[in-house]
């Protein structure tokens, strides 16, 4: 049996913020390991992973863990998944851009229900429970009130591991600079959304992300009083991953029209 929601968030944002505290470690930052042309792990990612899937098997031992550096296969989203991404940035983390996070969801029956994204860098924790609304560092916060795309300040996400996609991403890019004050390219998509729930960004879109990079600022944007879709404005996958779409509900449908036009 799971601890109260309030309880399981206290007990795991304490644990997020331990494993978070090693993101100034440069020494683990400058252990390298290349998986592809521009996807990268560091030991600051497999260090937080097996620090917080420790912490988490003794919060919650019945909960299954989803982490982007192990294999994830034979996950059963009928249950309870945390879904995990140790370093959000990695990119910025190695080149010393101090921009990342851990970002941290948990699913129920194919449903987010818990969202915790920590910035250790500005010392800023976003959380949500499903029906309880969004927080930063304990203060609620909610979407932009911009009322038009022409007054939006948007980030635009280019995925360097998905470069086949890069075509699309800067069309998408061309097309909302166009319309917008100015677009943004952060490098880190939970923060990115966390951003958006904040209403520092009034609107974000990435293509050919993963669950973990999406999984709890979605929460974060929708609990914060936005909406968070795919740029087809279907329902984002917590199994497969793909596009994010995010923005405050009165430019939302102007955007993904935009998206899909572009």
């Amino acid at each position: 049996m799971l601890p109260n929601r309030e309880e399981l968030l206290e007990r795991v944002s304490e644990a997020v913020r331990r494993a978070g505290a090693l993101f100034g470690d440069r020494e683990l930052a400058e252990q390298i390991r290349q998986k592809g042309v521009t996807d990268f792990v560091t030991q600051v990612d497999l260090t937080v992973q097996e620090q917080l899937r420790g912490a988490l098997r003794t919060i919650a031992p019945e909960v299954q863990f989803m982490g982007e550096e192990q294999d994830n296969s034979g996950l059963d989203f009928g249950g309870a998944v945390w879904i995990l991404d140790p370093v959000d940035g990695t990119m910025n983390l190695i080149h010393g851009f101090r921009h990342s996070a851990v970002s941290l969801a948990l699913a129920e029956g194919g449903e987010v229900t818990m969202a915790l994204v920590y910035d250790p860098f500005a010392d800023e924790l976003f959380t949500a429970l499903a029906g309880r609304g969004a927080f930063c560092n304990g203060r609620p916060i909610s979407v932009s009130g911009a009322e038009r795309l022409a007054d939006a300040l948007v980030d635009v996400g280019t995925n360097p591991s998905e470069r086949e996609k890069a075509d699309r991403m800067f069309r998408w890019m061309r097309g909302i600079y166009d319309r917008c004050h100015d677009v943004r390219r952060m490098g880190a998509a939970s923060l990115c959304l966390a951003y958006v729930a904040a209403g520092r960004l009034d609107a974000y879109v990435e293509d050919g992300l993963k669950p973990w990079d999406y999984a709890a600022g979605m929460l974060l944007v929708r609990e914060a009083g936005g909406m968070a879709a795919t740029p087809e404005g279907a329902e984002p996958s917590l199994e497969h991953g793909g596009g994010i779409a995010a923005a405050n509900r009165r430019i939302g449908p102007d955007f993904l029209k935009l998206l899909s036009e572009a």
